[in-house]
């Protein structure tokens, strides 16, 4: 296990726009903005904190949704048109340790992305780091799984890597959308600010945990029940080949 994940976490750097979208661009975003003055100046609309103390949680999905959307469906959906998934299910090895591989291959890349974020909001913005850490980390991490499931699910119903690609492009889009990513939080309707807040990975409970609320156990466990859904059902209909 330890060998494959070695392998893919190789193959990982290997892409060099996996590595830059999926590490450093939520990090080069927050440079760039916080670039600008305006954004740096208290407003009203944020509790009279900066617009780049409320868009730490947004450029957060961003990371987690590249990871989860982008990386992982066309990465096993491409395994699975080139046959790699068929040759090892020839092999003592099972192929479902490939896809635990490509998980923890994403965790791992999350979590740099997220600590090269919050050093680069503390060091150069004087951003707080996460008031309510076992809040923030458990949301980071719900967040990441029900992503990465909804990944796998694209990835076990698309016939092929292209495919993959454009269905989890549209479900990217709606993750970025309803994470404030298109546009801040605070110019969408308020009924799509509360469903953004229960959808994956759960800005509002990312957000409550930076500024020190104990995330709502609700957003929490929808995050579980989406993992838990996704992952049983990509799981059922899963083909290696």
């Amino acid at each position: 296990m330890l060998k494959i994940v070695n392998i893919e976490w190789k193959l990982f750097l290997r892409e060099p726009a996996m590595v830059v979208f999926g590490i450093f661009f939520p990090t080069i975003l927050l440079l760039v903005l916080g670039a600008i003055p305006a954004l740096r100046t208290p407003d009203p609309q944020f509790g009279n904190l900066r617009f780049i103390d409320s868009y730490v949680s947004t450029l957060i999905v961003i990371a987690l949704a590249f990871l989860g959307l982008n990386k992982l469906p066309a990465t096993v959906a491409t395994y699975r048109e080139k046959g790699v998934l068929r040759r090892f299910s020839t092999t003592p090895v099972h192929p479902a340790r490939l896809l635990l591989a490509q998980l923890v291959v994403n965790v791992v890349a999350g979590v740099i992305s997220i600590v090269l974020l919050m050093a680069a909001c503390r060091l150069v913005f004087h951003i707080d780091l996460p008031h309510h850490p076992l809040g923030f980390l458990v949301t980071c991490l719900l967040g990441m799984l029900s992503l990465s499931a909804l990944g796998l699910l694209v990835a076990a119903w698309a016939p092929t890597a292209r495919s993959a690609g454009g269905w989890a492009t549209a479900v990217f889009m709606l993750v970025m959308f309803f994470g404030g990513a298109y546009l801040p939080r605070f110019l969408l309707p308020e009924f799509l600010v509360r469903v953004g807040e229960y959808l994956p990975p759960g800005v509002g409970a990312l957000q409550e945990g930076w500024l020190g609320a104990a995330p709502d156990p609700l957003q929490l466990a929808i995050l579980t029940l989406i993992t838990l859904v996704a992952g049983t059902v990509a799981a059922k209909s899963f083909r290696w080949e």
